[in-house]
């Protein structure tokens, strides 16, 4: 009876692993006896397989210790199992998935605080192009339909006529126009053709169609808003219109909503009629109003305003000249210097001078800013602290350093939009002499072909706008709406041209270190700029329509 005890516990022992008893099969132990009256069949005289739990994988078993042949493992345990294969396999979908969705990703970069992160990109990073990902991954999208069915009532079921007067100069002028299309849009307004106002500062008489083509406007916007050339023939008084106070939206916010137009605005427009919005100036706000009507601002600024066919002529034969000023085609930079008196005063910053030039302009803002400038006693903390932000105008020379530092060699070909500089050629000098070839329109085009431009000063700076727009590169030196401009539509164009925008609160920490070397001073302007070229970015809330017309505009390509 011991014996007898004794031998089967060691084959209970012997058979209590599966892997064990498979691996103990073919062994000589003299403890294991197959007792089983049917020899290698089970009790109710069916085979056992014990080589299948064999063939499968020791994971298998971790894994799924419920899915076997043994009889004694519940249909319940082996649903379990079928429910872990199946959790896994979507899990497996699922991660498969995300990484055929991030390789097939669209080139996006993102804001991390002030940091811009964009995607890393395998090619070696080009002076005069953006990474081919970044131009290949979206489109522009905010075309007029083909062959679409207009909706528009007839004008006269309208809700009425709604009138501007487009202030500034030409590129705010362009700005004011888009938006006074958007708002006849949202008010189900018949727009009349906007007024060019006579700036006083621009001192200029240029009217709609002596910059813009007319027909063409109307024409590519006939299905979104009805558009007519002037003030109605039954409304007799056209002076009311420009002068009354009973025919004029004065309290409209900056950057309203669109909902504001509709609740204040509209209700005007249906008692009169014919109402004029007066100030128009950036009246309309962006992330506040529907997204087909950003597009529709988009569609009206890159397709349906379009300079006059002599304008756009002018313009490529001086885009022609500067890619073939060296015999053989070559790129060429345009930079938009803004260091004009006007804008040197009004910045109130403090630049290297003389004292004599210092008084002088002390002088000159005190004259022409009173209020701002008071006794003059606070201006040089002021001066301190717009520059640590980075509000102040590049000076010439510091944007030849900047550039330099960027790799761009002395023989760069660079078109000069700009006024008068401040300073002169003095001022000039250190940019020359570190890029000789510098030139403007004028020294592209002989006097007698400018002389039909010079009868409007908005016709010359849309021969600058379109040379900018064309280049290789474009670099600005301080805000305002034209280089906004030039970037929205170079984006828009694909992202393929470098828009270069400097970082100049800390270029102006780099500049006044004087311990600060050459090399360090590269890998510092080389880092910092290297996002800051006009890349595929997310529109709000960073950006506005102009500068950055992704968001609504542009589709993944």
């Amino acid at each position: 009876m011991a014996e007898l005890r004794h031998s089967s516990s060691l084959g209970s022992r012997s058979s209590s692993s599966p892997l064990r008893a498979a691996g103990d099969e073919d062994s000589s132990s003299p403890h294991v006896h197959d007792h089983s009256p049917n020899g290698g069949d089970d009790e109710d005289g069916r085979p056992r397989h014990p080589s299948r739990d064999r063939d499968r994988p020791i994971w298998f078993h971790s894994l799924f210790p419920f899915f076997g042949d043994d009889p004694r493992v519940s249909p319940q345990k082996n649903k379990i199992s079928l429910l872990l294969i199946l959790i896994l396999a979507i899990a497996s979908l699922i991660s498969v998935y995300g990484i055929i969705n991030h390789l097939n990703a669209p080139y996006l970069c993102k804001k991390d605080g002030i940091v811009l992160n964009c995607p890393h990109v395998k090619e070696s990073p080009s002076p005069w192009e953006n990474p081919l990902s970044a131009t290949t991954s979206w489109k522009p999208c905010a075309e007029r339909r083909i062959g679409g069915i207009s909706d528009l009532p007839p004008e006269n079921e309208t809700n009425g006529y709604v009138f501007i007067h487009a202030e500034g100069g030409l590129n705010q002028q362009r700005i004011a126009i888009c938006n006074a299309v958007a708002v006849a849009k949202i008010m189900n307004a018949t727009l009349i053709l906007p007024v060019l106002k006579q700036d006083q500062i621009w001192k200029d008489t240029t009217k709609f169609e002596d910059i813009f083509d007319v027909d063409h406007f109307i024409d590519y916007l006939k299905d979104d808003v009805r558009i007519v050339r002037d003030i109605p023939d039954w409304f007799t008084d056209k002076a009311e219109l420009f002068s009354s106070i009973r025919r004029t939206v004065k309290n409209i916010p900056k950057y309203a909503a669109a909902q504001f137009y509709i609740d204040n605005v509209l209700p005007r427009i249906k008692e009169k009629k014919i109402m004029a919005l007066k100030p128009f100036v950036d009246r309309l706000g962006y992330d506040n109003v529907p997204q087909e009507i950003n597009r529709l601002r988009c569609r009206v600024n890159y397709h349906a305003l379009k300079f006059l066919p002599d304008i756009e002529q002018m313009a490529d034969s001086l885009v022609s000249r500067m890619r073939n000023r060296t015999g053989n085609p070559n790129p060429y930079m345009a930079l938009h210097l803004r260091f004009e008196k006007g804008m040197v005063g009004l910045s109130f910053c403090d630049f290297v001078g003389t004292r004599e030039e210092k008084v002088k302009m002390a002088e000159y803002r005190q004259k022409e800013w009173p209020r701002r400038f008071k006794n003059g006693s606070h201006l040089w903390q002021l001066a301190l602290q717009k520059r640590k932000e980075g509000r102040c105008p590049l000076e010439p020379g510091e944007v030849a350093v900047i550039l330099r530092a960027m790799g761009y060699p002395k023989e760069t070909q660079i078109y000069v939009a700009s006024g008068q500089v401040y300073g002169g050629q003095n001022r000039m000098a250190p940019l020359r002499n570190m890029f000789p070839n510098l030139v403007t329109k004028e020294d592209l085009a002989g006097k007698e072909e400018l002389t039909t431009f010079r009868k409007h000063v908005t016709s010359l700076a849309a021969l600058d706008f379109l040379v900018c727009l064309k280049s290789d590169v474009f670099v600005m030196t301080h805000g305002g709406n034209f280089a906004k401009l030039i970037i929205g539509a170079r984006r828009y164009m694909g992202h393929r041209q470098k828009s270069i925008k400097p970082d100049k609160g800390l270029m102006s920490k780099s500049f006044g270190d004087p311990y600060m070397g050459w090399a360090t001073f590269v890998e510092d302007v080389v880092v910092t700029h290297q996002t800051r070229t006009g890349l595929p970015e997310e529109t709000f809330p960073n950006y506005d329509l102009w500068e950055n017309p992704l968001t609504p505009c542009m589709c993944k390509a």
